[in-house]
């Protein structure tokens, strides 16, 4: 029963986010098998400038060795 949970940078439309999730509940229902009833996708919105102290700190840098996709950028220079 995975339950995933995406944050991100606040601003994209309803639309988008309903996109997300299905694609993200299809890929989840075809890498591992699960039926769409036991999957759930919550989305946290964040604003830009809380971004590094509220996510990449605790949640990317501080879980670094939970993390398989790492992202591209460091935060603390753009």
């Amino acid at each position: 029963m995975p339950h995933v949970i995406v944050k991100m940078i606040e601003g994209k439309t309803e639309e988008q986010k309903q996109a997300m999730t299905a694609a993200v509940a299809e890929a989840l229902k075809t890498t591992l098998g699960c039926s769409d009833s036991a999957i759930s996708v919550a989305i946290e919105d964040f604003p830009k400038e809380d971004w590094t102290d509220v996510v990449y700190v605790p949640d990317i840098q501080g879980k670094a060795d939970r993390i398989y996709k790492k992202p591209g950028y460091d935060p603390f220079k753009e």
